[in-house]
């Protein structure tokens, strides 16, 4: 039986939770490897959705990241209309680097200030 165009965004999707949320974690594929009992490669190859994870590891991979597993669907859809913006960002080294250095800074006008650089720096870059 072969895999459907649903099907593979439905891993695709999966896959990118879990990489975004094992980077939140600053875990490497290994790390998450040495836990699920199973090869760094095979962690790559469920993270770009190239394998399907099974439901017993899946849940094994939430209660690591002690979250529930339907945390790992709430945003497929969301994903599959991204289409490789935003949720791609985040779940690289960079985004998530960003994020989490944005996400410490806890006065309200400084992080207006750095959405206002960002967004001017962004305008900048699409027009010259």
């Amino acid at each position: 039986m072969t895999k459907t165009q649903t099907e593979d965004a439905i891993d695709a999707a999966v896959g990118r939770c879990i990489r975004t949320f094992r980077l939140a974690r600053g875990m490497s594929q290994a790390d998450l490897a040495r836990v699920l009992g199973v090869t760094f490669q095979q962690v790559q190859k469920y993270e770009k959705g190239t394998n399907r994870i099974s439901a017993s590891r899946l849940q094994q991979t939430a209660e690591l990241f002690e979250l529930p597993v339907a945390a790992f669907f709430d945003n497929s859809s969301a994903s599959e209309i991204d289409d490789g913006g935003l949720t791609h960002f985040v779940s690289t080294r960079t985004g998530n680097a960003l994020n989490r250095a944005f996400a410490r800074i806890s006065d309200r006008e400084v992080r207006r200030g750095l959405i206002g650089l960002v967004e001017a720096l962004a305008k900048d870059a699409s027009t010259g």
